[in-house]
This record gives structure tokens, sequence and C-alpha cells, in this order.
């Protein structure tokens, strides 16, 4: 559970990135905007104590640790679908790491983001 510096959980995604040092939050607020313009219906949350996106159901999630950002596209058809793009990055069946010393790659992820829109709409 992420708990702020107060000890209160966090109810939204702005008191979830500003438990964080300044870099780390820019990081994490360009994540957001490419997220959201990828998405722009898409609603955001806290799920599972991390910043969730949902848009016909659960959409993408993101949460920052201390090496990298975790970015959790929704299982693993997105990850597979994008697999050849993914080779420099750690990643299992439901996550991507991106380390924090080099660039989040955003046209990526607002590419894994239409994707996973595109998929919700075909599940509802």
């Amino acid at each position: 559970m992420d708990m702020s510096r107060s000890g209160h959980r966090v109810e939204t995604i702005d008191e979830y990135i500003m438990k964080f040092t300044p870099d780390v939050q820019n990081i994490l607020e360009n994540l957001r905007e490419a997220i959201l313009n990828s998405a722009p219906a898409a609603q955001e949350t806290i799920a599972y104590g991390i910043p969730t996106f949902r848009l016909n159901g659960n959409l993408v999630h993101f949460a920052a640790f201390k090496h990298h950002i975790g970015f959790y596209p929704g299982g693993p058809s997105a990850i597979e679908a994008f697999k050849n793009e993914l080779t420099q990055y750690k990643r299992s069946k439901g996550t991507i790491q991106f380390p924090l010393d080099k660039p989040i790659p955003l046209e990526l992820v607002k590419r894994i983001v239409k994707f996973r829109v595109k998929e919700n709409e075909s599940l509802n």
C-alpha cells in the first residue's frame, strides 16, 4: 500500500506524484500526460495503491520505484504486441520497467495506451 509522507493513504494521482522527488515527479507527470493524450476520456483513480487509468475497464497503471517506473498495460497482450520495441526494457507478462536513468519512451507509451483503448473497446 502506498502511503504519503504523512502516513495517510493517497487518494489521488496528484497526491501519489507529490510523494516523490521533483525529478521523479516530472517523469510521472510526463507519463500521466502521455496516457491522457492517448486516452482523453480515461478516468484517473488510485487502485492497488498506484495511479490507474480506466476506460471500459482497467486501461493502464504506473508506479515509481527506487530505480525504475513500473508501467502496467493491463496484461500480457500489449507487451506481446510491442515486444520488438520493448527489448531494451526489463518486462514480465504484466509489467514493463523503465529505468529512471533513461528517458521514458513516451511515444511508445502513447501507442501502447491506444492499443489498450482499442482492446478494451472490443471487449465491451
